[in-house]
Formats: structure tokens, sequence, C-alpha cells
């Protein structure tokens, strides 16, 4: 029996939850997920939540929002003077923004408001805030050379 070890690239199907039961992403009936453990491609609760596991093996996970992607944080939220916005673009709620923040890194941000002047962003993810339930089942093993 193959059990899932750090290192080994396993494939999976998920389905993650939120509180109410409402799914925000689920691989079932599409190409299972793919990484490797150890190498942080995932939430590092999915990873421990993996090792050890053998293929064909389902559990439930839950993940407390500050183990997942952190609670939300109101200076994420920005409002920009419209004459900053590069380009001719006319941003609508929904639409998302690349944002360069002062250290020169980069991140999506979300379309909240617009006016005549001003556009407001919020850079945290969807998911920030949020208690998360996964239903994992581990498809394939490929153990490392």
């Amino acid at each position: 029996m193959t059990y899932a070890n750090k290192g080994d690239t396993v494939s999976v199907h998920y389905t993650g939850t939120l509180e109410d039961g409402s799914v925000f992403e689920t691989t079932v009936g599409l190409t299972p997920m793919q990484f490797t453990i150890g190498e942080n491609e995932v939430l590092p609760g999915v990873e421990q939540a993996v090792l050890g596991m053998k293929t064909g093996e389902s559990l439930t996970l839950r993940i407390a929002a500050d183990d997942a992607f952190g609670q939300r944080r109101d200076d994420m939220v920005m409002e920009i003077d419209r004459g900053r916005l590069e380009g001719h673009l006319q941003p609508e709620v929904g639409h998302l923004l690349q944002i360069t923040w002062p250290d020169k890194q980069s991140s999506l941000a979300s379309v909240i408001a617009v006016t005549d002047s001003t556009v407001t962003v919020d850079a945290n993810h969807p998911l920030a805030g949020k208690d998360l339930t996964f239903d994992i089942q581990l498809v394939d093993i490929m153990q490392r050379g």
C-alpha cells in the first residue's frame, strides 16, 4: 500500500465550501488538482491533511480563516483617484485591477465602487475572513524518484 509522503506529487479531487454550505470551488467532474507535498503550492492545512493518505481515501478538513487566507483587512480597501489609473480604463464594479504597492509588489484588487472621480478597490483575497471546509479524495500518488 502506498501512502502520500513529502516530495510526492499527488492528484486530488476536492470541494471547498463555506460555513453556509455554499461551494466556492470544486474539481469534481473536472481534472483533479495536482500538487507536490512540501512545495507550498496549496494551503498548508491541505498539504498536512494529505500526508499519510492512500489512493482512494477521502477526508473532510476544516481550516479556520487565520490558517487559510487570513482575516479581512480594512487597510486593503482603498479609494483611488481615477486620474491615477493607466490608460483609458473604464473600471466597473466587479472588474479586477492590478495594484502596485509602494514596495513594488503587485496584486489583484476587485473594484467595489466607482464614481466620476474615484474608484474603490478591495485587495483582500475573496475568501479572507472565512472559515473553509474541504472534502478531499486522494486520486493518485506519483512518488518522487
